[in-house]
């Protein structure tokens, strides 16, 4: 029976609860699972036929080590979901830039990266002033679960101008930040997450933010249903997935409707939560993925 590891973090050394389910399924299908803190010195890895990286949810904070953590385990032999190649792509949100040179609809992006000497006197009332956007959403390059993301008011960028812009500087030192619209539909209409196993659709959900805020992610209160998608929204969606650098075992692809189309957020392929709660089938078809590649 080949055995694997879903890597998880040490907030959660037996992985998140809704993906319970799933060692349960895998077992069905002759691989032996078990949870696995990724930093964890005492595990052996080449002991595993393959590790499926899951709840990873500090990697954002210690990006670098992460990353070290990934070669090791694939310099030892044993095969990494999704790819490496994959992983290290989708750390940086500067993949969205790929996206739309690819052909999909993202939301419109000012970047403001670390190496670049001009974004170190970047002015954020400067950019809204260009832009022409009233409201804007600002979030480092390497982030997960909202972590230092907040938004800001032209008129506030200009009041507090000396307070935002060192706010500004400080997420573009490491290693970088980007300036988005804030996305009306979003606050009024949830924000859609479709999941996908070896590239097949599975199920989808509809995730809003608490009451007062806007991020919509479980960590700021937010809550999720599940819902049914229109066809053109998974087409459109399974358009990110071929833009991607790599086929993934799992993909969520993070977006809003805007007049009928869908528009791209994000294209989680690193450590996203999976919602396997919202569908009593989804852990056995994500287990299929898993099982396929072994």
């Amino acid at each position: 029976m080949p055995a694997i590891a879903l890597a998880t973090y040490a907030s959660l050394p037996d992985g998140a609860v809704d993906e319970q389910p799933l060692f349960e399924c895998l077992a069905t299908l002759g691989v032996r699972a078990r949870a696995a803190v990724w930093d964890d010195p005492s595990i052996s890895w080449r002991d595993f036929d393959g590790v499926v990286v899951r709840s990873c949810w500090d990697y954002h904070l210690r990006h670098d080590d992460f990353f070290r953590w990934v070669d090791d385990v694939t310099s030892a032999g044993v095969p990494i979901w999704n790819s490496p190649m994959v992983l290290r792509w989708s750390s940086r949100k500067t993949y969205l830039h790929d996206l739309e040179i690819g052909g999909v609809r993202t939301v419109p992006t000012v970047w403001l990266l670390s190496d670049n000497a001009r974004a170190k006197t970047a002015s954020l009332a400067t950019i809204l002033t260009d832009t022409g956007w009233e409201r804007a959403v600002v979030k480092p390059i390497i982030s997960a679960s909202a972590h230092e993301t907040w938004s800001v008011t032209i008129d506030e960028a200009r009041e507090d101008a000396v307070e935002w812009d060192a706010r500004l500087r400080a997420l573009i030192a490491r290693p970088g930040a980007m300036v988005q619209p804030f996305v009306e539909e979003v606050e009024s209409d949830g924000e859609w997450s479709l999941l996908f196993f070896g590239g097949v659709f599975s199920h989808a959900v509809r995730k809003f933010a608490a009451l007062g805020d806007f991020r919509v992610t479980r960590e700021w209160g937010g809550w999720h249903e599940t819902v049914t998608p229109p066809p053109n929204v998974i087409r459109q969606a399974e358009r990110a997935l071929r833009v991607a650098p790599s086929e993934s075992v799992y993909a969520r692809v993070d977006g809003f409707i805007m007049n009928g189309e869908f528009v791209l957020t994000e294209l989680e392929l690193l450590e996203p939560s999976l919602y396997l709660d919202a569908d009593p089938e989804a852990p056995l078809r994500f287990a299929r993925a898993i099982a396929a590649r072994l």
